[in-house]
């Protein structure tokens, strides 16, 4: 699957049921593009695992905290709608041993890598939110 807003190649992955309430829609599965942070819900998800450092070295390489980081990487385009989700994600991100403001501070200077949204700012309202 392609990205719909900059045409990179996305990738997808399984959304664990314990997770899926903060997936925008019904899907089991989503994909983040790894050049601008899209996030898309996907129907028919891989099975494996994926490999979260194809976005950047930065990323959480494990699936129990990848996912919930990528998904609040997604939603942080609509911080003010979706503030719960994303408190309840960087909480999981943080159970699972990893810093998610520090992922965020280094996707924001990561080569290769060019969200719409300024990563910088809204690291600095995250911060505000834990």
């Amino acid at each position: 699957m392609d990205c719909p807003a900059c045409g990179s190649r996305m990738l997808a992955f399984a959304v664990p049921a314990d997770l899926r309430e903060y997936l925008p829609g019904e899907d089991p599965g989503a994909a983040i593009c790894p050049r601008c942070l899209e996030l898309r819900p996907v129907a028919d998800p891989p099975e494996e695992s994926s490999d979260f450092r194809r976005i950047d070295d930065s990323f959480p390489a494990e699936s129990e905290a990848a996912i919930p980081m990528a998904l609040v990487v997604g939603l942080l385009s609509s911080l003010a709608i979706h503030r719960q989700e994303i408190s309840a994600l960087l909480a999981n991100v943080e159970r699972a041993g990893v810093d998610p403001l520090l992922v965020i501070d280094r996707l924001s200077i990561a080569d290769g890598v060019e969200p719409s949204v300024d990563l910088e700012g809204r690291r600095r309202q995250l911060e505000q939110l834990l």
